[in-house]
Order: structure tokens, then C-alpha cells, then sequence
């Protein structure tokens, strides 16, 4: 049983592939399997996983009909055997001491969770080179070969996740701000395996990090927030969100809202449920309705009244705990003719 089963969903992404799982290889930390999950790829990316599993026994294939990345993740679930669990995007990679810095601190803290973040200059100056044109290909960020010492690094402990994690941007308590665990993106964490391996990803979803995450967080996991930029997020300028359709993203958002609500108002406790509320959904609710001026025609524009009137019928939309939700609701109550905004 390896310590750590590393999850990668690979689907059309020859170009990035190769760069993601030699990141694997070249960890400090070796007690680690990955699990490639070829969600029917047609391009080469096979072959690229074969050459990692026939030079390393630690890579392991699983080879599946294109289903998603929920169904690629929770494919590679079913047969990952490691203590803890770390998801890769193939598209993406991570800093050679990830590992080591993350299993280190489970063990120190007995944390269910440890989580990091991703380097925030590198993604940006992947953009800027995407809209001039340059190559962002060949592009290495700095702090790949920063080396840390485990020993030295300042991290918070919580058993109250809650009070950490958020979509929120601004008013953050400045005390906090350093160790805030922004977004909920799965990639971010390092999970004890008994935590999540009977939380599945609901298939077909975008964002599909959100209600995944927001029932991560109701197992009142003990977390270690170590604020270190180990991951490498490469916007893939072809991928599955910035290429998909507004009206498809916002049903998503609308799908993932009314799953985690209905959740929630079964086991939460009223601190969870408030904290979820003020924390992610209303920011999820805003996310989602925002997707309206992007609309094309009025039988979009139909399909998206019908998701927020679904919400409204569930109840997803009650209770705004802040003056510019409360007005989100009205502006809502408005566009589906349905709710009454007080």
C-alpha cells in the first residue's frame, strides 16, 4: 500500500501530458502510485502513459469510454490503494517536494486534509503570453525549483474548516488572510483516503469541485492550510470551461447549488449551514446568474429561467444573509417572474 495514490483524469492532452507525470517522477517523496485514467482519450495520449507505466511500476493505467472528469476521478478512486489522495489535472503539475511537504504534514498535524495553493504569477503570465501571442509551451515559472524546508514552514492547524474556507475575496479577517483556503478546487489538497472515498463526483458537471467540496467540509475534517504556491495550474485555452457554452456552465452551477443545498439542510448543523450560505453558495448563486448576459436566444434565456425557478421551488434562494445577495434575489425574482424578492 503506497502512502499516497496520486489521480490523474487524462482526456486529449498530449501537448501538456508528458510535462504532468514527469512531475510525478521527479518528487522527493517516492512511497506514491498514480492512476491514469484514460477516459477514452483519441488522441496520443495513451502512448504517452504507456511509456511512464512500462519505465516505472509506480504508474498504473485504468482505461475507460469517455465519461468526464467526475467519472474519470471517481474511476481512478475505485482503485487507488494509497493512505491518502492527491488529484492531478494532466493538464497541470506540481512542485518536486509536494508530496514530501504535504504527507509530512498529515503525519505531524493527523490531518484528514492538507492543503496548499497554486502559483498565482504563473497562470497570469501564461495568459498574457496566450493574448500576444508568444509561446507559453516552454514557459518554466520560477519557483519550481525553490527548495523548502518542511521544518520551517508556517502553517495553521483548524478543526473548523469552515472558518478558513471561502469563495469570498474581500472583508477576509486580515489576522486570517494568509491561511485562507480560497476556491474550493480539489487539486489543492492532500486527503486522507477514509475521508472521501464514499463522496463521489457527480458525473457530467462543471464545477464539479463545488458540491464535491461542500460535503468534503460538513466531515468536519482537521486541516492543515500550509499557504505554498506547489501547484502549477496551466490554463488550457481549449479546455472544457473555456470552451463550453454559457448556458451549459450556468446549468451546471445551478445543478451543483441545488445537490449541495439539499445536502445541507439534511445533516448540517445551523453554524455549517450559515457559514456554507454567507462562505460559497450565495458566490455560487452570483457566479450562476452572472452567466445570463451571455445568453444567445430566447430559448437559452427560457432554459435558464426554468434552472432559476427550480431553485427558487427548492428553496436554494432563501435566506441571503448580505445586502448585495438580498438584492442577487430580487434581481433573480425579476428575470423568472415567479418569487417574491422580500
Amino acid at each position: 500500500m503506497p502512502a499516497i495514490s496520486v489521480i490523474i483524469p487524462i482526456y486529449n492532452v498530449e501537448k501538456f501530458l508528458y510535462r504532468c507525470l514527469e512531475s510525478l517522477q521527479k518528487q522527493t517523496f517516492t512511497d506514491w502510485e498514480a492512476i491514469c485514467v484514460n477516459d477514452g482519450s483519441p488522441d496520443n495520449s495513451a502512448d504517452i502513459i504507456n511509456h511512464f507505466v512500462q519505465h516505472d511500476a509506480r504508474f498504473k493505467v485504468v482505461n475507460k469510454e469517455n465519461g468526464g472528469l467526475s467519472d474519470a476521478r471517481n474511476a481512478g478512486m475505485n482503485v487507488a490503494t494509497g493512505k491518502y489522495i492527491l488529484y492531478l489535472d494532466s493538464d497541470d503539475f506540481i512542485h518536486p517536494q509536494t508530496l514530501e511537504i504535504a504527507y509530512s504534514l498529515a503525519l505531524r498535524d493527523g490531518s484528514d486534509i492538507v492543503s496548499f495553493t497554486y502559483d498565482r504569477i504563473y497562470r497570469p503570465q501564461l495568459m498574457i503570453r496566450h493574448f500576444l501571442k508568444m509561446d507559453t509551451d516552454n514557459v518554466i515559472p520560477k519557483r519550481i525549483n525553490k527548495k523548502y524546508d518542511v521544518a520551517k514552514i508556517k502553517t495553521r492547524v483548524t478543526d473548523d474548516v469552515y472558518q478558513y474556507a471561502t469563495e469570498r475575496m474581500v472583508n477576509v479577517p486580515r489576522k486570517n488572510k494568509r491561511f485562507m483556503i480560497k476556491h474550493c478546487q480539489v487539486w489543492k489538497n492532500l486527503y486522507r483516503r477514509e475521508l472521501i472515498e464514499d463522496i463521489p463526483f457527480e458525473k457530467g458537471l462543471l464545477f464539479e469541485d463545488f458540491p464535491w467540496w461542500s460535503i468534503v467540509m460538513l466531515r468536519n475534517p482537521r486541516v492543515t492550510i500550509a499557504p505554498l504556491p506547489l501547484y502549477f495550474y496551466v490554463p488550457n485555452f481549449g479546455g472544457i470551461v473555456l470552451s463550453a457554452k454559457q448556458l451549459k456552465i450556468m446549468q451546471s452551477l445551478c445543478r451543483g447549488l441545488a445537490i449541495a443545498d439539499a445536502v445541507y439542510k439534511k445533516v448540517a448543523t445551523p453554524y455549517q449551514m450559515q457559514k456554507w450560505s454567507e462562505n460559497f453558495k450565495w458566490y455560487f448563486i452570483e457566479k450562476a446568474f452572472g452567466k445570463i448576459k451571455y445568453l444567445d436566444g430566447q430559448d437559452d434565456v427560457n432554459a435558464a429561467r426554468e434552472c432559476f425557478r427550480e431553485l427558487e421551488r427548492a428553496g436554494v434562494l432563501d435566506k441571503p444573509p448580505y445586502k448585495w445577495a438580498k438584492k442577487l434575489r430580487c434581481d433573480i425574482c425579476e428575470f423568472i417572474q415567479v418569487c417574491n424578492c422580500e
